[in-house]
């Protein structure tokens, strides 16, 4: 039997301008998301809220300061492979925050993406699915997206429904 492994994490689109401030991660060689475009985020550490760690992990991220915060949905990953890997997502918008520093972590470059260019990045296809149900405002969601154990999407569900893929 597989090995199992849980992640509690928050991620992020700050947006301004018709802009969204996206990761691009290149600086680790050994990053499960090296060359993608991510909003920013991380990991909850221990007695964090969601939002809690959502403001601390975009100040580290990006040096900004969250005034106020939308919770859009949450996403449900599991990656099948030798050791499967579940991770659950608090995902968040933001469209007042202040600079407030500068990064603590650089995990790669933040760029402002105009929004109508965003679908046109490297960016995980389940990122491609909840960041149109952003796009288009749809109520808070839970979207589950399970990949294979090569990063391919093998199935969506929003709300508990097949989302067709």
């Amino acid at each position: 039997m597989a090995a199992h492994k849980s992640n509690l994490t928050t991620l992020c689109y700050l947006k301004q301008d018709g802009k969204v401030l996206m990761l691009h991660r290149t600086a680790k060689e050994k990053d499960v998301n090296k060359d993608k475009w991510i909003g920013v985020g991380g990991h909850f550490e221990a007695s964090e809220s969601p939002e809690e760690c959502l403001v601390r992990e975009v100040r580290e991220e990006t040096g900004y300061a969250l005034l106020s915060w939308r919770f859009r949905g949450i996403v449900t990953f599991i990656v099948r492979g030798e050791e499967q890997l579940t991770e659950y997502m608090m995902l968040f918008t933001s469209d007042e925050f202040e600079k407030a520093g500068e990064p603590e972590s650089m995990e790669g470059e933040l760029v402002w993406v105009k929004e109508e260019e965003m679908l046109n990045l490297n960016l995980w296809e389940g990122d491609k699915i909840f960041f149109r149900l952003i796009r288009d405002d749809e109520p808070f969601f839970s979207l589950k997206l399970e990949y294979s154990g090569n990063g391919e999407l093998m199935r969506a569900a929003l709300n508990g429904k097949d989302y067709g893929i």
